[in-house]
C-alpha cells in the first residue's frame, strides 16, 4: 500500500513521556478526522504508552514497529 497522502509526520526523538503524549495528542486535535499521524520516538515508555492513551481517547492505533534504536507509530484519528 502507498504512503497516505494525509499522513501527518511528527519526530518526537527525545522528547520523554508523558510530553511525548502532549506533543501528539495536540497535533491529533488539529488534524482531520480519517487523517493518519506517524509518530517516530525513542522513548519506550513512550511506545508503550502512547497507543494505550491514544485508544483510551478514541483513536484508531494502526500499528506500532520497533525500528534499530527508535519506534514508528501510526495513529488514525
Amino acid at each position: 500500500m502507498s504512503k497516505d497522502h494525509r499522513a501527518m509526520f511528527l519526530d518526537l526523538r527525545g522528547v520523554k513521556c508523558p510530553l511525548n503524549w502532549a506533543h501528539a495528542k495536540v497535533r491529533l486535535e488539529q488534524m482531520s478526522r480519517g487523517q493518519v499521524l506517524e509518530i517516530l520516538l525513542d522513548d519506550p515508555r513512550g511506545a508503550r504508552d502512547i497507543p494505550q492513551a491514544a485508544e483510551t481517547e478514541g483513536y484508531l492505533v494502526l500499528d506500532c514497529k520497533a525500528e534499530d534504536q527508535s519506534f514508528r507509530l501510526r495513529i488514525e484519528k
